[in-house]
């Protein structure tokens, strides 16, 4: 069921991106290892990408919606899955897993197609 339409979940990107990026430093597990710099970097690249993203909230129309959320699947599983894959889990896991799980549902949630047509200037719905 797609109950996140394009520009919410434009906001979403924007807030989980800053989220990701600070968490380390906010929830105390910034040792400077896998645990640190995984959500940092996932953060960072869910910004870059959201720029680039056919729908309400970028600066360029250049990714599809489909593709942007591919890659908030492919993040969202690698986050959650981070604390056992690089071995940080007897330190930390539950941040990772949460917010993997978070990005997870929200690509699995989301419209593939912007309420707003950009070419014609109408709203699509």
């Amino acid at each position: 069921m797609k109950i996140i339409s394009t520009k919410v979940h434009g906001v979403l990107d924007y807030l989980m991106g800053a989220i990701l990026i600070v968490a380390p430093w906010l929830l105390n597990f910034n040792r400077g290892g896998a645990e640190t710099w995984i959500p940092v970097a996932l953060g960072a690249g869910a910004i870059m990408y959201s720029l680039f993203t056919n729908y309400e909230l970028s600066v360029s129309k250049s990714i599809s919606m489909r593709t942007h959320l591919t890659l908030d699947l492919m993040s969202g599983i690698l986050l959650a899955a981070s604390p056992w894959i690089f071995g940080f889990n007897d330190y930390v896991y539950l941040p990772h897993l949460i917010l993997g799980i978070v990005e997870i549902g929200a690509a699995s949630m989301t419209e593939v197609t912007p309420r707003y047509d950009y070419s014609a200037g109408h709203n699509v719905h």
